[in-house]
C-alpha cells in the first residue's frame, strides 16, 4: 500500500511540476522580504532527506502503531498539498539570482534551485512532513523507554525547527507556505 501510494504521489507531483499553467498565484508576504538569505540553512534543508526516512525506519522497527500513524499523517498531508496545487497553482519569486558569494553551500543551494522548481510551494510539504515526523517520533512508546530519549527528542525538535526555518532562509518557501504546512 505504501509503495503504491508513493508511486502515485511521485507521478502526480511530477505532473504538477511540469504541466503547462498559464499563470501561477505568486505567494508572498512582506515578512518574506525581511528574512535574509542564508546559505548555511542548506544543511538542515538537505538533512530533511535523511531525517524523514530515518523516522519512518525507526518507527517501522519500534512502533507499528506510530509507523501507521506517520503514514496516515504524511499521506493525508501530501494528498491535501497535491489537491491544493492542482486547483490553486502557486509559486514564488523569492529566489536570488546572484547570492554575492561563491562557496560550497551556495553551490548546494544552486543545485537545489536547479532541481526544485519554485512552483507548487503552498502548503510546504517540507514543513508538514517535518512536523508530522517529529510528533510521531516523540509520541512513540519505544521512544519513551529509551535512556537517551530526552536527547533524541531535543535533537529532533532542534532539527525540525531548523528544517522549517531553512525553507524561508533559502527562499524556497514563503512564510505563508510554512503556516499552511
Amino acid at each position: 500500500m505504501i509503495a503504491v501510494y508513493s508511486i502515485i504521489y511521485i507521478l502526480l507531483f511530477s505532473y504538477l511540476e511540469h504541466r503547462p499553467v498559464h499563470s501561477y498565484h505568486i505567494v508572498h508576504t512582506v515578512f518574506d522580504d525581511w528574512i535574509p538569505f542564508c546559505e548555511w540553512f542548506v544543511i538542515p534543508y538537505l538533512l530533511w532527506f535523511l531525517y524523514i526516512p530515518a523516522v519512518f525506519v525507526f518507527l517501522f522497527y519500534h512502533s507499528k502503531n506510530e509507523f501507521y500513524r506517520i503514514c496516515a499523517y504524511e499521506f493525508t498531508g501530501m494528498t491535501i498539498a497535491l489537491l491544493v496545487c492542482t486547483f490553486y497553482p502557486n509559486g514564488l519569486n523569492l529566489r536570488l539570482t546572484d547570492m554575492g558569494r561563491d562557496n560550497i553551500l551556495v553551490q548546494l543551494v544552486n543545485f537545489l534551485y536547479t532541481n526544485d522548481t519554485p512552483t507548487n510551494v503552498c502548503p510546504s510539504i517540507h514543513v508538514f512532513a517535518t512536523i508530522s515526523a517529529h510528533l510521531c517520533l516523540v509520541k512513540s512508546p519505544h521512544m519513551q523507554k529509551l535512556q537517551s530519549r530526552k536527547r533524541m527528542k531535543v535533537f529532533s525538535l532542534i532539527l525540525s525547527v531548523l528544517i522549517c526555518l531553512s525553507t524561508v532562509f533559502l527562499k524556497q518557501h514563503s512564510v505563508i507556505d510554512i503556516v499552511a504546512g
